[in-house]
């Protein structure tokens, strides 16, 4: 039996513009976006959403993002009436074959975000850095390991 963890982010209304950006700044791929309104009707006496009323409208309900190499990023906006208190708690690795392929990504999800740590040589990799980038989330970048993972 295989498992897979697969990160699942929730954003406060944005998620088609997110992901639109991490498509491009990771050469990922747009899988699916969906939206409450876009949810099947759900069996009788059940609504699929807790106690509250079945969310409508354009929002995200799921988006997938498949990038180069098989690894996935889920995402969705919060259900409408409820809370967002933005991304916390939490960094998402990337992890390159090469330090050229690692600099660009830190380069393109840099751009309008925060540089918390520069790319530099790390024990463990050729390269490492951190960032915030421009919607909140925090990311580590890897570039051509040479120790562990």
């Amino acid at each position: 039996m295989s498992t897979t963890l697969t990160p699942y982010l929730s954003f406060g209304g944005n998620t088609r513009e997110v992901f639109a950006f991490y498509e491009k700044a990771l050469g990922a791929k747009i899988e699916a976006m969906m939206s409450y309104d876009d949810m099947p009707a759900s069996p009788a006496g059940a609504d699929g959403c807790g106690d509250g009323p079945r969310p409508t409208g354009t929002s995200i309900m799921h988006a997938c993002l498949a990038l180069p190499g098989g690894a996935k990023l889920f995402a969705g906006d919060v259900p409408p009436g409820m809370p967002y208190d933005g991304v916390k708690g939490a960094m998402l690795a990337l992890q390159y074959d090469t330090v050229d392929q690692a600099h660009g990504a830190f380069h393109a999800l840099s751009q309008g975000g925060q540089v918390t740590m520069p790319l530099a040589p790390a024990f463990w990799a050729k390269t490492f850095g951190m960032l915030t980038d421009r919607f909140g989330v925090c990311w580590g970048v890897n570039g051509e390991s040479i120790a562990f993972e």
